[in-house]
């Protein structure tokens, strides 16, 4: 890959980064804090959070098995992917390149910081090939984006696909892995150290049920990282999330009940969802929702809600056309989307 500083923006390589009070006062217990301009009253909520989320970063490492540093907490991964933009990618220079269909906040990052955003279409089985997405790369292209499980496919990519544009793209990868607790395939979190133009997102809003506090995590070399800390806002990640995302990383092994539950849940769905007279096809999925093609996605999106049930209509979507994308929830949401859908024509 090309080296660190030829990647990264040269005015933000020669960034002097915002230094808080917290950033400055490490290392000593105190007692009196007289430094930030906080009100002294209203313990604990009128103090500053930390801002580099050591803790939280501690407990999240031993569950990852990363080490602290090789780890950017965000206000959603929505925040890590845009930061990777301003970072890394020259506003009406440099361009990226994403397989088509996928997460939308790709596209809108790139269209928000002015950067070029080149998509690859996925096939009909929704694989990619990384020979192709290679082809569409040219000298300006500082990012791949690619996500797997995908969204709104719901499939893992080839492995040995992802582990080729590793290899042979001299540029960042940003793999996002939003879903992965719901597939049997590895995460690539292993291979950090093996691929170092490697960026790894994850986030709490999925399999550890906590989007209402929008934590999203990345992953990659300290190097990298610290390129990400170096321009984010001082205080990003608010006390209130820190502590809870500590107190669900204590329940790890509930996360781990939820997900086989919620994979077996799919599966059933899916199965009752494909005996449907409206459904065309259902694909497979490796997260905790599924695609399916149905006989008119528009419609039945809209009897859905007369019936106060909302699924995700895809119909727009590259590739889908007359989808509907469906997140598996409890065994009596599935059930009430069964039963309406059963009384649909």
């Amino acid at each position: 890959m090309k080296t660190l500083q030829e990647l990264t923006r040269p005015n933000i390589w020669r960034l002097k980064p915002y230094s808080s009070a917290r950033d400055e006062y490490k290392g000593v217990t105190a007692s009196v804090f007289l430094d930030a301009n906080e009100n002294p009253y209203n313990l604990p909520h009128n103090r500053y959070p930390d801002p580099m989320q050591w803790e939280l970063k501690t407990e999240l490492s031993r569950i990852k098995e990363v080490t602290s540093d090789q780890i950017f907490l965000g206000n959603g991964s929505d925040e890590a992917i845009d930061l990777v933009f301003r970072a890394f990618c020259e506003p009406g220079v440099d361009n990226v390149v994403a397989i088509d269909p996928t997460y939308g906040m790709y596209q809108v990052c790139a269209d928000v910081n002015n950067v070029e955003y080149v998509k690859v279409l996925l096939d009909d089985k929704f694989g990619f090939s990384a020979e192709q997405l290679l082809l569409h790369a040219n000298t300006n292209t500082k990012v791949i984006f690619l996500c797997s499980p995908n969204n709104p496919t719901g499939n893992d990519l080839d492995r040995n696909e992802i582990a080729k544009v590793l290899r042979e793209f001299d540029g960042l990868v940003v793999l996002d892995e939003a879903y992965i607790d719901f597939s049997d395939a590895p995460s690539f979190l292993k291979d950090l150290d093996k691929y170092p133009n490697l960026i790894v997102l994850q986030t709490f809003s999925k399999a550890w049920g906590c989007a209402a506090i929008r934590l999203g995590m990345a992953f990659a070399s300290k190097e990298i990282i610290g390129i990400m800390n170096k321009i984010k806002y001082p205080y990003n990640v608010n006390q209130l999330t820190q502590k809870q995302a500590i107190e669900i990383l204590h329940k790890y092994y509930e996360i781990k009940r939820w997900v086989k539950c919620l994979k077996e849940e799919r599966e059933e769905l899916a199965q009752r969802f494909e005996k449907l007279p409206c459904t065309v096809e259902v694909f497979p999925s490796d997260a905790n929702f599924f695609l399916a093609r149905v006989t008119d996605a528009v419609r039945i999106y809209n009897y859905l809600v007369q019936a106060g049930i909302i699924v995700r209509n895809r119909n727009s979507v590259s590739l889908c056309g007359n989808c509907l994308r469906v997140t598996v929830g409890t065994r009596m949401e599935n059930d009430k989307l069964i039963e309406a859908l059963e009384q649909y024509k």
